[in-house]
């Protein structure tokens, strides 16, 4: 499947076929690294990494993914380059795109990805925006075929800020690849109702059912329940009323009980607020499992970038 030259910047634009070979190839790279065996398919290409937004995973699996397959990785903070401020994005990605031959941005706009590969002429990679979080999604993915099978017919539950990136994200790829889908959360917290129309076509193509629910019976039949902070980076002003909304809708013991399941797991794309959105019990029961999900981010980035800039023979 050639992906080549393709910016990510939310799964919208792949089809299921898409996302799944990218899945299969993030597999195989991990099942080589684990081996030893790193590649070259990204020798002589230098990768911007434009963080607005801070991050442990995204830097570090953008970074290690491009140097396993020998390519440059150069960081550049909000502090390092003038985008949007003294500089239009616009030209930022004129410059960039005629010094690097991919770009990767976590910041807040996704208009500002989007500019970003509209302009640069190379391939972009949405490491996250308020709006979606698209390489989250394929980790998520990859840890749950690795720990439940294939992903069609499952079911997926997300407790907690339903309107955020990740429940976004998470609702798209589901509905895309055959992933019942729950987003279980307080109604002033539901996603947008465009979304989830357009996420309701998907699924008539997948198979998927896609719910949106208060009901805390929603999570039964869960093959996973995912949460995540309730207050997202930017939304620190309104945390107590947050805690308060949301505290129902807690990830513990007696929730997940409600599966009726004892081989129901647990993911978090993490920073976890143990206490908040996770108990602590559930979390470190779930610890392995949710480890598996944070090492996965840099698998499939890894293929991400490898299936759209990199030269690579399956």
């Amino acid at each position: 499947m050639n992906l080549k030259g393709r910016s990510f910047l939310t799964l919208k634009d792949y089809t299921p076929e898409e996302i799944l070979y990218l899945l299969d190839l993030a597999a195989e790279l991990k099942a080589k690294k684990k081996q030893g065996i790193t590649g070259n398919s990204l020798k002589g290409k230098n990768i911007a990494l434009i963080f607005e937004k801070p991050s442990t995973r995204t830097r570090c699996a953008f970074t290690i993914g491009c140097i396993d397959e020998g390519g440059h990785a150069e960081y550049l903070g909000k502090d390092d380059i003038q985008l949007g401020y003294k500089e239009s994005v616009e030209d930022t990605a004129r410059v960039l795109g005629r010094m690097f031959d991919g770009i990767e941005f976590r910041g807040f706009s996704q208009e500002n990805v989007e500019k970003l590969a509209k302009y640069s002429g190379v391939p972009v990679w949405n490491g996250l925006t308020d709006t979606y979080h698209p390489t989250q999604i394929l980790a998520d993915f990859l840890t749950m075929r690795e720990h439940l099978g294939e992903l069609a017919g499952k079911k997926l539950v997300f407790v907690g800020d339903g309107r955020n990136n990740m429940a976004n994200s998470l609702m798209i790829g589901c509905a895309k690849v055959g992933v019942h889908f729950t987003i279980l959360a307080p109604s002033s917290l539901w996603p947008e109702q465009s979304l989830v129309e357009l996420c309701k076509e998907y699924a008539k193509a997948s198979g998927s059912v896609i719910t949106i629910t208060e009901d805390l019976d929603g999570v039964k039949g869960a093959d996973a329940v995912y949460t995540d902070v309730w207050c997202s980076m930017g939304e620190e002003d309104k945390a107590a009323e947050r805690v308060a909304l949301l505290r129902p809708y807690q990830v513990n013991a007696e929730l997940l009980s409600r599966t009726g399941k004892d081989s129901t797991i647990f993911l978090h794309c993490l920073p976890a607020v143990k206490g908040n959105e996770v108990t602590a019990d559930v979390f470190e029961k779930y610890a392995d499992v949710v480890f598996d999900e944070a090492e996965n981010r840099m698998h499939t980035i890894k293929a991400v970038m490898v299936a759209t800039l990199g030269e690579y023979d399956r």
